[in-house]
């Protein structure tokens, strides 16, 4: 017998109806849940182990978020046809769902979390990554986790300026704004999005228009949850132990120290030694041991110490680590054309953090070709994102691209891709390698990508700049920090980064670690944002103040041409012999792809001689015969009532024998022979395609007697 199963209804402002599903599917997981809207659908389990391991003393949550090629009817790409290793797409998805949920656990819970959703079917209509948080939270809430949820998550673009929630596919290519919201039903957790332009206030109110959806959907949550009997009791954990009086004693004995240390702006590698020497002191006076039942206490009350002293700096005094006010922007220096062989590059470093950027130029054969489970197709603008270890000091192993190292990445690009002209032939492929790191790395990526566009030769609409946004909060005061370090992250309470030209907000993400951020901290901090912004680029603009008017000699150039669709088969030629025949000939690179219709042609390469002598290749092949044009043609056939002169490979038009010749000609063959060369002009094409020329308009008209 099929069970049944409990279902809840969320209605969209647009009519469209999403369902949770409990009850039927993975009962063995602590809790599961089948979102659906319309056609696609996805099933969110989530698994906690009992008890935290031994030594563990943080949430090791992993969520994954996969995509089945299946639920789109298609087979996957490459050989062994199975998904393999997540997509881009799939780990941004991730990292939105785990930001949303990790500070919602309790910070004492230490158990194994396993929190998998899988698209199991796709409507083309619907986009499902928007249904990930949902579905996500659901699991969790008919689960018996300890969770301080529920929470969802909601996509919000706008159209022909009006809000719509979880636009469609469609929809998405034509929005001038397009967020993904985070929130319980009192607070806004997490933002991520990007936008053309758009003003402080208009992003507050798409945040706005996106928490009353989520409010919805959170109580569809709650409603489903109390049908669930096993989610009404939380489980019960303990692990952690603690020592009150061990805590008090550190606190006691290091909080001055560490306060000290932290007003005297030291560079971070210093005042970390010298924080690691107050608490090495303080254990050393401790005998074995005390050491031995409470090392691990006074580390962990130590930091708490850290935590304390920074925050009451901040608040009480308005100083910051590095001696800054809450509004001040480190010192920045920038440098473009650094690197001799790349096409553009810069050097962007602010405070401790420094990006080395560079710009590659390439044909539409270096696009990024993405083959996703929902989507099949390329990017001509994409930027990759390097944090090495050395950028922080360390020496650890690097096993490929982190999941980090991918979201920022895609943040940076996110800001700068719809900032490049429109008329940009080019595909541009941009390289960020974090040199030092402390703090906002990706808003130097932002900056520094700019500076290497302009230095590329690149137009852009406008320049961009960065900036990272922080927030600390006792629960009556808070102060916005401008420009945060990395220390001032992890001990603070937001991490808002935005970027933006001096007309708005290209991209933004923001996660919060405190529950109840105001919409009045949040505009503050957007408002001062702009100021800070404001401010790196009128620093980056020293560096740079407009775009290189002309490539550099070692950039491709581009020469882009549309011909007739009919012409796409013969420019390439049987098995390609023509078009790489052109290529051969003239040392140029040729691609050719229909769309629309027609065939759009790019010919590259760094001889202009060479790429003109192509497109004239390209042409003679490809001939579109334009009237008023003048063609040197051949005479291919004589006849008594004119001359077929060919203007182009196995083009021939009729040269009457009324248009040889401003004087009378009685016989075309005292004019005109096989073989002969001329100038023709053409004056029309009929219906049929046949062309009417004249050689006499090219001629001198002669003057009348009497004139």
């Amino acid at each position: 017998m099929i069970p049944k199963a409990i279902i809840e209804t969320i209605a969209l402002p647009d009519g469209r109806v999403i369902t949770l599903e409990t009850g039927k599917l993975a009962k063995q997981a602590d809790g599961s849940v089948v979102v659906r809207c319309g056609g696609t659908m996805l099933l969110a389990t989530v698994v906690s182990s009992k008890e935290a391991k031994e030594g563990i003393d943080f949430l090791p949550l992993t969520v994954d978020y996969r995509e089945k090629f299946a639920a789109n009817g298609r087979v996957p790409g490459g050989f062994l046809k199975r998904e393999g290793r997540p997509s881009d797409t799939e780990i941004l998805t991730m990292r939105l769902i785990d930001r949303v949920l990790r500070p919602l656990f309790p910070k004492d819970y230490h158990a194994e979390i396993q929190l998998m959703i899988q698209m199991i079917s796709y409507d083309p209509e619907v986009e499902a990554t928007s249904l990930a948080g949902l579905a996500a939270s659901a699991a969790i809430a008919v689960s018996d986790l300890p969770f301080d949820g529920p929470i969802s998550e909601v996509r919000v673009g706008r159209l022909n300026g009006e809000f719509i929630i979880n636009p469609t596919p469609d929809q998405l290519k034509e929005i001038d704004l397009d967020m993904t919201i985070g929130a319980s039903m009192d607070s806004v957790v997490m933002v991520e999005g990007e936008m053309r332009e758009v003003s402080e206030e208009e992003m507050v109110e798409a945040i706005k228009f996106a928490h009353e959806a989520i409010k919805l959907q959170v109580t569809a949550q709650t409603n489903m949850a109390a049908q669930v009997e096993k989610s009404h009791v939380k489980r019960e954990y303990n692990h952690e132990t603690h020592s009150e009086e061990v805590r008090q004693d550190v606190m006691a004995a290091t909080y001055d120290k560490v306060y000290a240390v932290s007003k005297s702006a030291l560079p971070k590698h210093e005042r970390s030694a010298q924080f690691k020497a107050i608490l090495n002191e303080y254990l050393d006076g401790k005998d074995e041991a005390w050491l031995a039942e409470n090392k691990g206490f006074a580390k962990t009350y130590f930091h708490d110490v850290e935590y304390k002293a920074v925050r009451h700096m901040v608040l009480a005094d308005g100083q910051r680590l590095d001696g800054r006010k809450t509004t001040d922007i480190r010192d920045i220096w920038s440098e473009i054309d650094y690197l001799p062989g790349a096409h553009g590059s810069s050097v962007f470093t602010r405070g401790e953090t420094q990006s080395l950027t560079t710009v590659t130029l390439g044909t539409s054969m270096d696009t990024n070709r993405i083959d996703d489970a929902t989507f099949k197709g390329e990017e001509k603008f994409y930027l990759h994102y390097n944090f090495p270890p050395f950028s922080t000091g360390e020496a650890r192993p690097v096993r490929g691209v982190s999941r980090r190292e991918i979201g920022h990445g895609n943040l940076a690009q996110r800001a700068l891709y719809k900032m490049v002209s429109p008329e940009n032939p080019y595909t541009i492929r941009v390289v960020s390698d974090i040199l030092e790191s402390n703090g906002s790395s990706s808003m130097a990526t932002v900056c520094a990508g700019t500076l290497a566009l302009m230095d590329a030769g690149i137009e852009m609409v406008r320049p961009v700049s960065g900036i990272a946004m922080g927030l600390i909060s006792d629960g009556e005061n808070y102060a916005v920090l401008s420009d945060i370090l990395g220390d001032e992250d992890h001990l603070g309470d937001m991490d808002f980064k935005v970027t933006g030209t001096e007309k708005g907000i290209t991209a933004c993400q923001m996660d919060i670690k405190v529950k109840g951020l105001s919409y009045e901290i949040l505009v503050s901090a957007l408002m001062q944002s702009r100021a800070g912004r404001m401010h790196i680029l009128s620093e980056m603009l020293k560096t740079m103040p407009e775009t290189r008017k002309e490539l550099k000699p070692n950039a491709p150039k581009i020469i882009t041409i549309t011909v007739k669709k009919e012409f796409i088969g013969p420019i390439i030629g049987p098995g390609g012999k023509n078009i790489q025949g052109i290529q051969a000939d003239t040392g140029t690179t040729v691609t050719i792809e229909e769309i629309d219709e027609r065939g759009h042609i790019q010919i590259s390469g760094k001889d202009y001689d060479m790429m003109n002598k192509a497109l004239d290749m390209i042409r003679a092949i490809a001939f579109e015969p334009t009237i008023g044009e003048v063609y040197e043609g051949i005479v291919r056939g004589v006849q008594t009532y004119g001359a077929f002169v060919e203007i182009a490979p196995k083009i021939q038009g009729l040269l009457h024998i009324s248009e040889i010749d401003w004087t009378r000609v009685k016989n075309v063959e005292d004019v005109l022979k096989e073989g002969d060369t001329i100038s023709v002009k053409l004056l029309e094409v009929d219906k049929a395609g046949k062309m009417k020329l004249s050689r006499k308009v090219l001629l001198p008209k002669p003057e009348k007697e009497g004139e």
